[in-house]
C-alpha cells in the first residue's frame, strides 16, 4: 500500500510522519521555489527584488537586526543559489541521519533552529564589534545550523567512521577540523562566506553535547509546544499506567544498556558496522525521543 503513493502523498507522508531531517530538506526546497517564483514574477514585471532579501536575509549588524529581526529565522532556511542549496541538503541529510540515530528526532529541529539562531548572533556581533566600518554581505542560507548538528555528532562520537565517495573511511572528528579549519582560514577573505556564522554554529553543537540533558529537556519542551500543549501527552500517560513503577524503570535501564553498547560499537566500528536490527532500534529509539 505504501508503494502506491504518488509523489505529493509521499510528499505529505514524510512532512507530517518522516524523519525530521527529511522535514527540514523538504522546508529548505519549499522556501528555495518559493523564492524563486518570487524573484521570477518581480523580473517579469519590473519591480524591486529588494523586498525578497529584506524577507529572507539577515543583515549581520546590530541595525540591520533592529529593522529586520525576522532574517535571523527566515535566513536559515533560505538559499538563493541552487549549487548552494544542494551542498547543504547534501550535507544536512548526512549529518542529520546520524545525528537522529544518536540522539533524537525531537531534538534535531532544536538544535538546527538555536543553532542557526546562534551561528546569525555570532556573525552579528564579530561584525559589530571588529569591523563596525566594512560594508557587510546579507546572510542566508542553513550553512550555520548544519555545522550546530555536525559539530554536535561529531564532538559526541569522534571516532565514529564514515565512508567518503564510498570508497575511504574516515573518523568523524577529522571531517569536522576539516570544516572548522577551512572557516578560520577564510575569516577575513572576500569570499561571500559567513565563516563567523559557522564557527557559532559549531560551538553551539559543542555547547549542545556538554549539556545533553538541557538539550532533551528544551527540545521536548520545544516540541511540546509545537503541539500546543505541555507535558506528557494523554496516550503516552495512559499507556504508563499499564507499568509499575519498578516495571518502567527495568525496561528504561534495559533500554540504556542497549542503547550504550551499539553507542560504542559505533565509535569502534562505524556506524556502518550495525546491523540492520541494531539500526532499527536506534531509529526506534529517536522516534520515541529516547
Amino acid at each position: 500500500m505504501e508503494s502506491n503513493r504518488n509523489f505529493l502523498s509521499e510528499l505529505k507522508h514524510e512532512l507530517l510522519k518522516g524523519r525530521m531531517t527529511h522535514r527540514l530538506i523538504i522546508i529548505n526546497v519549499a522556501v528555495f521555489i518559493l523564492i524563486q517564483i518570487w524573484l521570477a514574477k518581480c523580473r517579469l514585471s519590473g519591480s524591486s527584488v529588494d523586498i525578497i532579501y529584506l524577507v529572507f536575509s539577515l543583515n549581520p549588524n546590530l541595525g540591520g537586526l533592529m529593522q529586520h529581526p525576522w532574517g535571523i529565522l527566515t535566513s536559515i532556511f533560505s538559499h538563493f543559489d541552487f549549487i548552494h542549496l544542494l551542498f547543504n541538503m547534501v550535507f544536512l541529510y548526512f549529518a542529520g541521519k546520524i545525528y537522529e540515530d544518536i540522539f533524537h528526532g525531537k531534538s534535531l529541529i532544536f538544535t538546527y533552529i538555536l543553532g542557526g539562531f546562534f551561528g546569525g548572533i555570532a556573525e552579528i556581533a564579530i561584525q559589530s564589534l571588529f569591523f563596525p566600518l566594512k560594508e557587510s554581505s546579507l546572510v542566508v542560507g542553513a550553512s550555520g545550523s548544519i555545522m550546530a548538528i555536525f559539530v554536535a555528532v561529531a564532538f559526541h562520537s569522534p571516532n565514529m567512521k564514515v565512508q567518503l565517495f564510498g570508497r575511504f573511511s574516515i573518523r568523524l572528528y577529522f571531517v569536522a577540523l576539516f570544516f572548522l579549519i577551512q572557516d578560520i582560514i577564510g575569516i577575513g577573505k572576500n569570499d561571500g562566506i559567513a565563516h563567523f556564522a559557522h564557527l557559532g554554529g559549531a560551538i553551539f553543537g559543542v555547547l549542545s553535547v556538554q549539556n545533553s540533558s538541557l538539550l532533551k529537556r528544551i527540545g521536548t519542551g520545544f516540541t511540546s509546544l509545537l503541539n500546543g500543549k505541555f507535558g506528557t501527552s494523554k496516550n503516552q500517560q495512559s499507556k504508563r499506567r499499564f507499568k509499575s513503577n519498578e516495571d518502567y524503570n527495568q525496561e528504561r535501564r534495559e533500554q540504556q544498556i542497549q542503547t550504550d553498547m551499539i553507542l560504542d560499537k559505533i565509535s569502534k566500528g562505524g556506524y556502518e558496522s550495525l546491523t540492520k536490527q541494531e539500526k532499527d532500534f536506534l531509529f526506534k529509539q529517536s522516534k520515541n525521543g529516547k
